[in-house]
């Protein structure tokens, strides 16, 4: 035997709901629909809402993608992010720029650029060139005696 001639077990095949015939039956009249009603008579429509305009009809489309369609704009930068926090593995007056993140492996990819946030603690100073800021990054570094360079 191989598993082409398997087959169920007839016995165990359990039949299917014969519906709308007789009261008799269990499921005949209503035939399981309920009471009276617009569901009960036929199928309405996908996303039909009772005549009121539907949801996919309110909202206005996006023709075309521009910079002002809902943050996907053509000149949308998309940064490669690390925090302050992350940085405070380098020694004391170590030169920290994109290419020793890369290699270091706390970037993953550089994409538009490398910017610097500001969360968690840095006490060494350090030299930091990347290509954006935040404001409490930079104060943060300034502040730990380091320096920042913005690159172009």
């Amino acid at each position: 035997m191989d598993l082409g001639q398997l087959k169920p077990n007839r016995d165990r095949q359990k039949s299917r709901k014969r519906r709308g015939r007789g009261i008799a039956a269990g499921a005949g009249k209503t035939g399981g629909r309920g009471q009276n009603g617009q569901k009960q008579r036929f199928s309405i429509k996908r996303g039909f809402e009772g005549g009121q305009t539907p949801l996919y009809r309110r909202i206005p489309k996006l023709r075309g993608q521009t910079n002002k369609a809902q943050n996907i704009g053509i000149f949308r930068k998309e940064w490669s992010v690390i925090n302050v926090g992350q940085l405070a593995q380098f020694p004391e007056g170590a030169e920290v720029s994109p290419q020793l993140l890369l290699e270091s492996g706390l970037v993953a990819k550089l994409r538009d650029g490398l910017k610097v946030l500001g969360e968690g603690e840095l006490r060494r100073g350090l030299t930091v060139r990347a290509h954006a800021f935040s404001k409490s990054a930079r104060d943060k570094i300034e502040e730990a005696g380091g320096t920042v360079e913005v690159i172009d």
